[in-house]
Parts: structure tokens; sequence; C-alpha cells
């Protein structure tokens, strides 16, 4: 008997059939969606386990249904349900929701933005030893810029935001200015960092990195760092210890330590094994994730979860964009969505289920048996459609 995922004393209580909505996203959504669904219920079933999908709309689908890019009835299954998982969505030019995804991220509050990010045996890369990236980013996902508190150049509310700041603080900003304001709270920040060493401590990292850009902003991405500090002393003291306050040398504890942004972004590729768990604010987090997932083979193949471990929720995705002039062709790669729905599997609990279709997926590459854009990378490979590369998955668990 289908039923839904409850919080229960703070963890989540799964039934062997759970009720779990889906969007499928528009552009290649049709292709992927169902190759990833089969994948899914082949590895569920696998494990005694089945999953009822509860189709759910958002983007074009919805906009071209009901008149909404967002209709209330999706935001209101993804509350009732907790979990859910969609493919990629388009943002509407010129006006409407400004980001599909960044609308259920913030009405849900969605705070953390987690991307695991690893090299599967096989996948082509444009590095010498992909193998050594294994991070996992916690990007904060409802701060920063992504706030979107912004004003248009040229506008009444321009007009008044610069003067206000220039009559009561001084700053002397250009007249012809679009302007946007970045909140960095402490609350959103020791929160996003909370996850993040928890995570380290569950999952026995060695080490979390705070990145940021405090050299320059320092009273928003500096006190993110400063904060992430202080959560360590106040809160993980038995378990995790600032670079500061052990001089680089945690013993059996996880090192805490930080790391300015640009610097960031060359390291983890000459040296990516001094990284472990990321947390880092949303602007960076969104930089940060693209330029990783790069080394391991492309945002094609990487997942992404966004999750409020408090209240639960949780909505899995596809990381990449909506590829409309491929939709409908049965060609591009569906690892993004299978591998968030490994995500999906992993915070549910059913860690079998999630390493069967690693394994599966790791096989098939590894017989050469790929999509378009590996196919193209890879000498002797056998370029299968979106279907097929599915079937060969399920093939393999």
């Amino acid at each position: 008997m289908a039923d839904k995922i409850t919080l229960v004393d703070g963890t989540l209580d799964v039934p062997d059939e759970p009720i779990i909505p889906f969007i499928e996203g528009d552009g290649t959504g049709v292709d992927i969606w169902p190759a990833s669904q089969l994948v899914f219920d082949a590895a569920a079933k696998k494990h005694g386990k089945r999953i009822e999908w509860k189709e759910v709309l958002a983007g074009e689908k919805a906009f071209n249904e009901t008149g909404s890019w967002l209709p209330d009835e999706t935001v209101q299954a993804f509350r009732d349900y907790l979990i859910g998982i969609k493919g990629p969505l388009t943002t509407p030019v010129g006006g409407g929701i400004r980001s599909l995804n960044v609308a259920l991220r913030q009405i849900l509050d969605l705070y953390v933005c987690l991307r695991p990010v690893r090299w599967f045996q096989g996948v082509p890369s444009p590095v010498k030893h992909p193998e050594k990236v294994d991070m996992v980013i916690f990007r904060e996902n409802t701060e920063d810029i992504y706030a979107g508190l912004e004003v248009e150049e040229g506008t009444p509310e321009a007009k008044k935001l610069i003067g206000l700041l220039r009559d009561n603080f001084g700053w002397n900003i250009r007249e012809d200015s679009g302007v946007g304001i970045k909140p960095v709270s402490e609350t959103g920040s020791k929160r996003l960092i909370r996850a993040a060493i928890e995570y380290a401590v569950r999952y026995g990292r060695q080490s979390v990195t705070l990145v940021h850009k405090g050299n320059i902003q320092k009273f928003t991405e500096g006190a993110f760092r400063n904060w992430g500090y202080e959560l360590v002393r106040a809160e993980f003291s038995d378990v995790a210890v600032g670079w500061d306050d052990c001089g680089g040398k945690p013993g059996d504890k996880i090192l805490v330590k930080d790391n300015i942004a640009d610097i960031t972004l060359q390291q983890v590729l000459t040296r990516p094994e001094d990284f472990d768990v990321i947390a880092t604010t949303n602007l960076n987090g969104d930089y940060l994730s693209d330029a990783l997932a790069a080394q391991v083979g492309g945002i094609g193949i990487a997942p992404g979860g966004n999750i409020n471990y408090v209240t639960g929720h949780g909505v899995f995705e596809a990381t990449h964009g909506t590829a409309p002039k491929y939709a409908g062709q049965d060609k591009v790669n569906p690892g993004s969505v299978i591998l968030s729905g490994v995500m999906m599997f992993e915070h549910l609990g059913w860690s079998d289920v999630a390493a069967d279709i690693v394994r599966a997926l790791e096989a098939t590459i590894a017989d050469k048996i790929v999509t378009y854009d590996f196919a193209r990378l890879m000498e002797g490979a056998t370029e299968v459609k979106t279907s097929e590369f599915a079937g060969a998955i399920v093939d393999r668990l």
C-alpha cells in the first residue's frame, strides 16, 4: 500500500512503497525522465520496494496546461510528500518568475544545495587525474545575490535606492547603475555550515572547507567564514576543530578550514585531493559546482539535491539546462537525473538501491555503452539512445 513519507522525531519515516512527486521537466525532460524512471523502478524492485510516482507540473508544461509556471498545487505536493525529484525547467524570459528552480528553493526554504562531485570509472575527462576529485559541496540556497533583491537601472526604485545610499551612507554610486542587495545572515550561514559538518561526521569525511570572498566582502562573506569557526567551537568541539585552533593538525577530529573563492577555483583543479566537504555561499557554490563537474564528465551527469534538514523536505534535480533543440530525439545523457535519484535514495536510507544503480551505471560506461556526449570523446564506444542507455543500466542491475 503506497503511503506518504513522514518526519518522525527529526528522521524520515519511509514506507516500502512511498509516494514521490516528480516533475518530468522541459525540453529533454521528455527523454531523460522516462529513462531515469526505468532505472529507479528496476533498482527498487530488486530490493523489494516500489515507488508510486505522482506527476506534478512546473515550467512550460504547467504554463501550457494551467497558465501558471509554478502552480500552487505543485508546491503543495512537495510540502505534503516531503521528497520529490525533477527534470530541468525552463526559466521564463522577459517576465514571470525569475527562476523556477530558485523559486522552489525559496518557497520551501530548501537551504542546502547539495552537490556531490566524483569521477565514475570510464567517464571521459579533460584532466589527468579525475579520480582525485571526490568532493561534496554544500551551497547556501536562500541568500546572497540569489535572493533577487535588485532594482533596474533608470527606474524610480533605482534612483530612490541610490539616493538613499548616498544620503545615509555616503556611497557614491553612478546614477546609471542597477543595484543589488547581498544579504548573508548568521542564521543562514550557520545552518548551512552545520549541515556540512554533520554530513562530514556521518560519512567519515576528513575536512570541511569554508569557501568565501571575505578578503573583499568582509561583512557578508567574511562574516560567513567567522560564523563558521564560531559554530565549530560552540557545537562541534568534540568532533571538529578549526584551523586556527589546531595549527592545521586536527588529530582524529574533522579539520575545518577556509579558503578564498578565487584561489579555490584554481586549487580544485591543481590540488583536488586537498578538498573534501565544501561549505560556501550561493554564488560561489554555483561557480564551484559547475567547474568541478567539468573535471568528472560535465554537467550532463552532475546530480543535485535541495534539502531542508530540519523540516525533512528535499527536491532532487537535474543540474543542467533543458537543451530544447534535442527534445524528443532520445539522444541526451540521462545521468544527471539518474544520479540525482541515487542521492534521493541515499537520503531516504535506501543505500542498497543507490549503490546498485551506481555499480550498474559504472559497468555500462566501462563497457563503453554511452550516449553521444561521451561517445564522441571515447575510442571504441558504442553510441546508444537515451532509452537504450537506461536499458543497458537495467541489464547490469
